[in-house]
């Protein structure tokens, strides 16, 4: 889950991000923080993807919060939006661009964990990747997805929660059909999603939420490479 934060104050960035972090912690939740330090940066950096939700101030230099999250609304009407602010004034026109939520500073854990369960709890399709398993068909949140393991004719994709989802077709034919900058192969029966990835040691991967997968002494150079090059090209603000 990638969450941005647009604040032009660094104490208050920082400690919105450390209490995300907690939250995800705390829920064992993968979750990347963006921090920008005005609106403008925040909208130019949309043309490289979208985030999950973003926590916005309102009072900034130059283009304020608000009309910032205007000018998402005109291409993006779903994006879960929380404002941050010292002052009430602006919760009327929050409501009018369909805000989640309003946050008076100073902004306490309590009210940032309801925020971040509520921004989970909404349903966004946008980014499900369809599967069919023994139950039926089902939508898969990649960006929660930390490995695919083979299973015969089957596929176990290890999610950042420790549920597990077995699909119903082969680990060669999901790595045709997955984002193939983000999925690659660390042992001939896994995929790893490069995006919650931690760490690379020598025998295995260690996922933002501690869980591991192994990888062969043949692809540990390739995968290392891939790696660097993936956050390289993923790197914001």
């Amino acid at each position: 889950m990638d969450i941005a934060i647009v604040e032009d104050e660094e104490v208050h960035s920082s400690l919105l991000r450390q209490y995300i972090l907690a939250w995800a912690e705390e829920r064992s939740r993968t979750v990347h923080v963006f921090i920008y330090g005005n609106a403008e940066s925040f909208l130019f950096s949309l043309e490289d993807g979208a985030p999950d939700a973003v926590f916005a101030d309102i009072q900034m230099p130059g283009m304020n919060g608000m009309d910032m999250i205007r000018k998402l609304r005109e291409k993006d009407s779903e994006m879960p939006v929380v404002f941050t602010s010292g002052l009430s004034e602006y919760l009327r026109e929050g409501y009018e661009v369909q805000a989640l939520h309003y946050l008076i500073k100073p902004i306490s854990t309590e009210k940032v964990f309801e925020c971040m369960d509520r921004v989970c709890s909404r349903k966004n399709t946008r980014n499900l990747f369809t599967v069919r398993t023994e139950d039926g068909v089902v939508g898969l949140d990649l960006r929660e997805a930390n490995c695919c393991e083979a299973q015969g004719h089957y596929t176990r994709f290890a999610m950042a929660d420790r549920t597990e989802i077995r699909v119903m077709k082969s680990i060669s034919e999901l790595e045709k059909e997955l984002p193939e900058e983000a999925f690659v192969r660390c042992h001939r029966s896994y995929l790893c999603n490069l995006k919650n990835v931690r760490q690379i040691v020598q025998d295995s991967v260690i996922f933002d939420n501690g869980d591991s997968a192994p990888v062969s002494r043949r692809m540990y150079r390739d995968l290392n490479r891939r790696f660097i090059e993936f956050y390289k090209g993923s790197m914001k603000g």
